[in-house]
C-alpha cells in the first residue's frame, strides 16, 4: 500500500503576499474597520444638531447650510464609510463632472413655452373631460334632473358654487361618488 505524502515545504504558511494580506487576516481587518465605523455612525444618532453641523465641518472642510438632521447624519455616514472603504475612483468622478456640467443646462424656458401658457391659460387647468366654461350638465337621478353648470372655476348647482362634480354628487346622493362618473363624463369632451 502506498501512501502519498504531503509536501509541507509547498503550502503557504503565512497570511502575506506580495499583494497583501488575504484569507482570514484580510476579513479580520476589514470586519474591525467596519466595526470602527459602525461604532462612529452610531455616535452620531445622539449627537445634537450643532454638534453634527461641527462633525460636517471636520469631515468636509466646510460648513453645512442644511439644519436638517437626517440628511446631515446621512451625508456624515457616507463620509466616514468613504474614507474607510475608499472613495469614488477618478473614472467615477470624471463621469460625475460630465454627468453635472451646468453649461448644457438651460436656465430659462424657450419663449415659445411661455407664449404657449399665456394662450391656454384658462385651459391649461381643466381637465380635458369637462365641457368649456358655461356649459350645462345633466344628469336624471331618481326621477330628478339635475344641472350642473361648468364656470371657469368649478361648477353651479342650484345657486351654489361648488370646487368638484364629485362635491355635487355628494351632496345629491348622500354618498361619496367620483363626478365625471356619476355625471357620465368619461371621455374627452370634444366641441
Amino acid at each position: 500500500m502506498l501512501r502519498k505524502r504531503l509536501r509541507t515545504d509547498l503550502l503557504f504558511t503565512y497570511n502575506r503576499s506580495v499583494h497583501g494580506l488575504w484569507g482570514e487576516d484580510l476579513r479580520e481587518e476589514k470586519a474591525a474597520v467596519d466595526g470602527a465605523v459602525r461604532i462612529q455612525i452610531e455616535r452620531l444618532r445622539s449627537l445634537k444638531i450643532t454638534e453634527l453641523r461641527a462633525r460636517y465641518c471636520d469631515l468636509f472642510g466646510e460648513a453645512s447650510p442644511s439644519f436638517n438632521r437626517a440628511h446631515l447624519f446621512r451625508r456624515i455616514a457616507w463620509r466616514l464609510q468613504a474614507q474607510a472603504e475608499g472613495d469614488l475612483s477618478e473614472r467615477a468622478r470624471q463621469r460625475a463632472a460630465e454627468l453635472a456640467n451646468d453649461l448644457d443646462l438651460r436656465l430659462r424656458a424657450p419663449r415659445s413655452f411661455w407664449h404657449e401658457v399665456e394662450c391656454n391659460k384658462d385651459s391649461a387647468n381643466q381637465d380635458p373631460r369637462l365641457p368649456p366654461a358655461g356649459a350645462v350638465v345633466e344628469r336624471v337621478y331618481q326621477g330628478q334632473i339635475l344641472r350642473v353648470t361648468v364656470l371657469a372655476s368649478g361648477f353651479e348647482y342650484e345657486g351654489k358654487h361648488y370646487a368638484s362634480l364629485s362635491a355635487i354628487a355628494h351632496r345629491v346622493t348622500g354618498t361619496r361618488w367620483n363626478g365625471f362618473h356619476f355625471f357620465a363624463l368619461k371621455q374627452e369632451w370634444t366641441s
